[in-house]
């Protein structure tokens, strides 16, 4: 703290006076900071609302003279902050500070809501909203559990006994009655509830291994086939080429009872490596240091690489340059470049001191009059006992440090110094990520946290976390199941079993519908979620023309399946009920695997681990393309959305990370690097404080702290072969518009699909209409008309339509689609990026798409019938001699133009005494044609004639 002597000593009121005329305009900006930040707490007071933090800031009676106003030309500063020289009473502060039943007077006179006091930060600035006096005395509503005294905290009500203390004093979990198992789970020793099927079934479910004592070998029924490690798969699995026990034993020769078991033929392209197991990997990453193939061939019968002398090997065996090391920032995919790192420099810090001459000697050793250093700079004459800080405060805009020699200037907490080394400025602690689990508010020196409605701090943890609602669960796949487990591990059960390889996982959750697809049957399937235990009500959404469902997303709004196929290269759309699909992008993917999207802005994300490994962004309509992540990126899998903070996350299977940016590609941040917990992450999911993702190689579900990375935890273990995750919570698929059913419109006014189009400006439209792959937009971009092929044209002479007498259907063609909707996305990212005077839409082109110019020139694209080949003769003949006659007439009005022209023109005026030709062309149309010149009326009386 700095004295009020200090303050107020004549060179620093000079120093002030200097400074002000540059202080007045920050000062006003920080005023209306501080005017919006009240607006907001205000709004916050409201039920619509449930931020938590802010400061409010007035600058009246309580601010120092240099916050105030300017005084107005005429009148006189006085310390009370009038402009007219007096003093306000008491009572006249008083009535300025008039709080809200809804908010709290502070000593100061400040307001602030009655949500901070009492939650362990000081708002007032004087402390009195934190007094044991205050806190005795606060009361919660009814909705609120009362956490008691001391601080008398409130909580949600549906916080009390949910197995975790939110409460400072841990009084929301004491005497809390122990969940209650239903009939067909196991209560584990630990008091975990589990499905019963998970006994006995040599996997330890529960955290303490109840379920596995006292188990003894199971017996499989007589439809099942006993993997080797006893686990039971149904008998037509058996040498099926795939591996479906964990063991791979239902493939294995001895097994198949004299017959071969199938070979399912997988061939990888010229730039991969294939595993022994068939999978298909980069073939740089072959050798690498890194297992990367899940039966980890592609490690085996390796050399490790030996590095020049001038290089550095990172643990993985890969060499950079030795000038890397320890340069601070990390080289090596491992980071080991950075690892066990020290200072050179030993003469840093307060203590020491360095010599202009080289040495280094304590701080204690200069101006002792005595020369430590070989060139005397130790004992600097002018500065030493000389204290700058005297004059003027050193010039620092805040604090002044003397030193033995020279000074430094400090700031306080929340303030930084900028490059000159004497102005303080405000940090920005927002600008940080994950600074706040949701809504971050800069205020000046400091910051506040805030949360989304349907959310409220805890003070505990400080995060925000869900008012109510449901229990947020886990659904995951594993192979050949469908799980689910309570974030807490109190539940832990099947929920779809017998499958025969599921992969990819989503949720309608207002609808309480899942979906799921199968690599080996290559479909995709839906069931509501209460009855997806039983096979007969599972529904085939998308069961045609797709190969490698590796990622499904569901729009919960707009009522469609977003999914990607790594085999096909493209991503495609459908209805949730599978009557309508739509493939919408196939340029540039290599190998599409996770998908989300944003169905409230209207946005779709996913990751491409080809060669150029990259995280794309679009519309949910295939429009507005855009790469967000193309470095420090090889194998992204698994990526989500968090809804409320409008970030990404994603895991990176190679470089064993999970990292996030915002939905925009901005503020990067890597939150985790794990060799061991991320050894090859496939999927993850984000929900309140907390990030949720599965390991194939660990075969487990893991979680940790979104906002740190800390606290990894295993939540189940022993999986097959864990894939994808999706956490079940009312609050994370938020209610929004289906503009496509707004104004009693029945899909958009759209033939076929209604697609949500980007929310880029307030002026984008709110959706487009699209047609399936073999059929194209007609003129008025609502209605879908057929495609034929044109027909062959050897003569390469226009030929007029033919309408048919007669329609038939014609054949589907995907290829002509596609490439008609990727030409247009192309052409959308283009205009994003660089904007372009409007042209005539693509449709209209015949060169690109002659079949749809053909429909705008209202022509119907329909087959036509054969014609005798007289008539074909004609129309080629036909055209050839009207030209032939066009040009000839052309030819002689040219030259009839050219002579009829030619002009001479004679001057006698004999101060001229000059004749000119000129050829005068009448018939150019070119810019270059010559033109008349204007014609003037002359008198003679204008002429000057000697």
């Amino acid at each position: 703290m700095v004295g009020a002597a200090e303050i107020c000593n004549p060179a620093a009121i000079s120093a002030c006076q200097k400074y002000l005329p540059q202080l007045i305009p920050c000062l006003y900006q920080e005023a209306a900071k501080a005017e919006e930040i009240e607006r907001w707490v205000a709004q916050e007071d409201t039920p619509n609302h449930t931020h938590t933090h802010t400061h409010t800031h007035h600058l009246n009676d309580t601010a120092p003279l240099w916050l105030l106003p300017p005084t107005p030309p005429g009148h006189r500063r006085d310390r009370c902050g009038g402009g007219d020289g007096g003093c306000r009473t008491n009572d006249q502060k008083n009535a300025a500070f008039t709080c809200s039943s809804s908010q709290f007077k502070c000593g100061n006179g400040k307001c602030l809501t009655r949500n901070w006091v009492c939650d362990g930060t000081d708002d007032c600035g004087d402390g009195t909203d934190e007094l044991p006096a205050t806190c005795a005395v606060k009361t919660c509503p009814p909705s609120k559990f009362n956490c008691g005294l001391p601080m008398n905290q409130c909580i949600p009500n549906d916080w009390h006994c949910d197995g975790k203390a939110d409460c400072n004093n841990g009084a929301d979990e004491k005497n809390c009655t122990a969940k209650q198992c239903t009939t067909d789970e196991f209560r584990c020793t630990s008091g975990q509830c589990i499905s019963k099927t998970f006994v006995c079934d040599t996997d330890n479910d529960c955290s303490d291994g109840s379920d596995e004592a006292s188990c003894s070998k199971p017996t499989c029924s007589l439809h099942s086939f006993q993997c080797n490690n006893s686990a039971c798969v149904p008998a037509f699995w058996r040498c099926d080429g795939d591996a479906d026990c964990a063991d791979g034993s239902d493939e294995w020769p001895e097994n198949c009872e004299g017959r071969q078991p199938e070979k399912k033929v997988v061939t990888c392209g010229i730039h991969q490596f294939q595993c022994a197991n068939g999978e298909c990997i980069h073939s740089r990453w072959h050798c690498d240091g890194s297992m990367d193939c899940q039966d980890r061939s592609d490690e085996v019968n390796c050399s490790r690489p030996t590095c020049r002398p001038d290089e550095f090997q990172c643990n993985d065996g890969t060499c950079i340059h030795g000038s890397h090391q320890c340069d601070k920032e990390y080289n090596c995919r491992d980071h080991s470049d950075e690892t066990g790192c020290h200072s050179v420099n030993v003469c840093e810090g307060p203590t020491m001191f360095k010599c202009r001459s080289g040495e280094c000697i304590s701080m204690e050793k200069v101006c002792n009059k005595q020369r430590d250093c070989s060139d005397w700079s130790d004992e600097p004459m002018k500065e030493c006992d000389n204290n700058e800080c005297l004059t003027r405060n050193g010039g620092c805009s805040h604090y002044c440090n003397d030193l033995k020699v020279g000074y430094n200037c400090s700031c306080p907490a929340g303030y930084s110094l900028k490059i000159d080394k004497k102005t303080c400025e405000d940090i920005n602690e927002c600008a940080e990520p994950d600074t706040c689990s949701q809504i971050c508010i800069n205020l000046p020196g400091s910051y506040k946290c805030a949360c989304e409605k349907g959310y409220e701090i805890d003070p505990v943890s400080r995060t925000c976390k869900a008012e109510s609602g449901t229990v947020p669960t886990l659904y995951f796949t594993d192979k050949h199941d469908v799980r689910k487990i309570t974030v807490d591990r109190s539940e832990y059960v099947r929920l779809i079993p017998k499958l025969k390889n599921a992969v990819a996982l989503d949720m309608d959750m207002p609808n309480k519908m899942i979906f799921w697809s199968d690599l080996s049957l290559k479909k995709i399937y839906s069931s509501k979620i209460d009855m997806a235990g039983n096979s007969s009500y599972h529904t085939v959404v998308v069961g045609s023309e797709i190969e490698g469902p590796e990622g499904i997303a569901v729009d919960w709004i707009h009522g469609n399946i977003y999914w990607t196929d790594s085999i096909l290269r493209k991503i495609s759309v459908a209805t949730t009920d599978g009557s309508k699909r739509k493939t919408l992008i196939t340029e540039n993917l290599e190998k599409p695997r996770a998908i989300t999207v944003d169905p409230v802005n209207n946005f779709m994300y996913w990751t491409d681990w080809g060669n150029e490994a990259k995280i794309e962004k679009s519309g949910l309509n295939g429009a507005d393309r855009v790469t967000l992540v193309t470095d420090n990126i090889l194998w992204p899998n698994g990526i989500t959305l968090d809804m409320a903070n409008q970030r990404l996350y994603w895991v990176d299977s190679k470089m064993h990370t999970l990292s996030s940016i915002d939905v925009n590609g901005g503020t990067r941040h890597t939150l985790i690097f794990n060799e061991e917990k991320l050894s090859h992450p496939l999927s993850l999911a984000v929900f309140e404080d907390k990030v949720f993702w599965t390991d194939m190689s660990n075969s487990a579900v893991f979680s940790a702290n979104r906002l740190t990375g800390k606290d990894i935890t295993e939540l189940a273990g022993d999986l097959n072969q864990p894939e994808d995750i999706v956490l079940y919570h009312n609050l994370k698929q938020p209610i929004g518009t289906n503009w496509c059913r707004e104004s009693n419109s029945m899909n958009g006014g759209c033939e076929f699909m209604c697609l949500p189009a980007p929310q880029i400006n307030q002026h984008s439209p709110k959706y487009t209409c699209a047609c399936p792959d073999h059929m194209t937009m007609g003129p008025e971009m609502r209605t879908c008309v057929t495609v034929a092929p044109p027909a062959e044209n050897k003569t390469g002479a226009p030929l007029p339509p033919n309408v048919p007498t007669k329609p038939s259907q014609p054949v589907p063609t995907t290829t002509t689609t596609t490439t008609t909707i990727t030409r247009a996305t192309k052409k959308l990212t283009t205009s994003a990026i660089q904007p372009k005077e409007p042209k005539v839409s693509s449709t209209q082109s015949t060169q690109d798409h002659p079949a749809t110019a053909q429909v705008n020139n209202r022509y119907a694209a329909m087959p036509a019938e054969a014609k005798s080949s007289h008539s074909m003769t004609f129309y080629i003949v036909l055209p050839i001699m009207v030209l032939s006659l066009v040009v000839f007439g052309a030819v002689l009005l040219w030259r009839h133009c050219r002579l009829k022209n030619t002009n001479t023109i004679h001057f006698d005026n004999p101060v001229y005494q000059k004749t000119t030709e000129d050829e005068v062309h009448i018939c150019r149309n070119s810019p270059d044609g010559y033109v008349y010149p204007q014609r003037q009326m002359l008198s003679m009386d204008d002429m000057d004639v000697a």
